[in-house]
């Protein structure tokens, strides 16, 4: 107990290069929590990119090309689903609901999707969480209506009722625009940090009318051209669309199903899970995982090595200290188990404050950073693996702390009371 007391008073004696060593520390252990939080919740929320869709389902291709298009909305689909394909699995008894997707146009490097009303309502993303209107409302009879992701509408400064213009493909920019039949902005979503944020919504009727007068990939021209008055009073009912979304009455149901689209002998069709396609696509991007966090082992390291440097060249400082205990009877070892609980004190200092830090950061920016980027930090107690990484911080700090310890023991009485010229 003595000792403790011994090393306290030490390092209160030398408050000022005590508190950097131990902030320096600190910072080093909030960073690695930190990124290890952000890691773990980066992978909750990016299979959480969608919640509650069992199923989704596409042109035969790959599940990970599937779930880019359909869900990230990168990349092209290589091929489109018929309607009466869409109907016959909609109303399939095993489905509660379907949520149609179609894509191919863009506006200003922004991608367009069409689908219907059932995309509001039943669309979860993150922790079941709906999608919520923070301006207006969804699109309804007109098919020249359009809905804004939240970043969509920062980006490029749209109001309610402002009239935008939609391009062909998804180019950023494209030498074919559908200029004759400009949407409307009737409503702007809450942000969510998907990648629905960034896209914006027609109906499939809408869809379908900016296309209705193209032939072969070519629009109509002179007379031939449909515009948008008379496309309203035409059927918009679509012949194809890009991928179907499906929510099932019950979870046991959904392999049976899945095999049924896969087998499925009208066209060739593809039904994929997407948390498993959302973990295979994870799995490609472990390598930048795994350096993020050998760069955080590494700030640790270096606030360790700071700590023993620190008490290294303490040590020439106190060489008459040392002498002076060892005169009053303090052994060898006392001399070495005063150093490694010095190093034992910063360390723990440095661990808690780190700890607290991590804490106050993640208080402080947790509402910025789910609504920007999606991630949800939880105030919760640190996990194994993170008391894991707390004690392996500890244990390195007590083996750096043998160093001057084995220093100190070495140095002799006479050494430390002589006068050197």
């Amino acid at each position: 107990m003595y000792l403790l007391r011994l090393a306290l008073a030490s390092l209160a004696n030398r408050r000022f290069t005590a508190f950097l060593t131990a902030f320096a520390i600190a910072l080093s252990v909030c960073l690695l929590l930190a990124v290890e939080r952000v890691r773990t919740e980066a992978r909750a929320s990016f299979a959480a990119t969608i919640s509650g869709t069992d199923l989704i389902v596409g042109a035969r291709s790959g599940s990970v090309n599937l779930l880019l298009y359909s869900v990230f909305r990168i990349g092209n689909a290589t091929n489109n689903i018929r309607w009466d394909s869409f109907q016959r699995y909609a109303s399939d008894p095993k489905v509660k609901w379907a949520i149609p997707i179609s894509l191919g146009d863009s506006h200003r490097g922004y991608r367009v999707m069409g689908t219907d009303a059932s995309y509001f309502e039943h669309y979860q993303y993150g922790h079941r969480q709906n999608l919520e209107l923070a301006q207006g409302r969804a699109f309804k009879v007109d098919p020249f209506e359009v809905v804004l992701g939240a970043e969509v509408a920062e980006a490029l400064h749209y109001q309610l009722g402002d009239k935008l213009v939609l391009a062909h493909g998804v180019a950023a920019i494209s030498l074919v625009k559908h200029d004759d039949k400009p949407f409307t902005v009737v409503g702007i979503l809450e942000r969510t940090g998907t990648p629905v944020d960034r896209t914006l919504h027609i109906s499939l009727g809408g869809m379908e009318a900016i296309h209705i007068d193209w032939h072969n990939g070519v629009p109509a021209r002179g007379a031939e051209r449909i515009s948008a008055d008379q496309a309203r009073n035409m059927d918009l009912t679509p012949t194809a669309i890009t991928a179907v979304l499906l929510g099932l009455n019950s979870k046991v149901q959904t392999f049976a199903l899945q095999r049924d689209i896969n087998d499925f002998r009208g066209e060739p069709l593809m039904a994929i899970l997407p948390g498993v396609a959302l973990q295979e696509l994870w799995s490609l991007m472990g390598t930048a995982e795994k350096a993020l966090f050998v760069v955080s082992l590494f700030v640790v390291l270096t606030g360790l090595i700071g700590m023993l440097t620190a008490i290294l060249t303490s040590l020439n400082e106190r060489r008459r200290e040392m002498a002076i205990l060892r005169s009053v009877g303090a052994r060898p070892l006392h001399i070495a188990g005063l150093l490694i609980l010095e190093a034992l004190g910063l360390a723990l200092a440095g661990i808690v404050t780190g700890v607290a830090l991590l804490y106050a950061c993640i208080a402080g920016a947790q509402g910025y950073v789910q609504a920007n980027y999606g991630l949800y930090l939880p105030l919760s107690l640190p996990s194994e693996y993170e008391w894991s990484l707390l004690a392996i911080i500890l244990g390195a700090a007590l083996l750096m702390g043998t160093v001057p310890a084995w220093r100190a023991y070495r140095q002799s009485l006479a050494d430390g009371l002589s006068i050197h010229l």
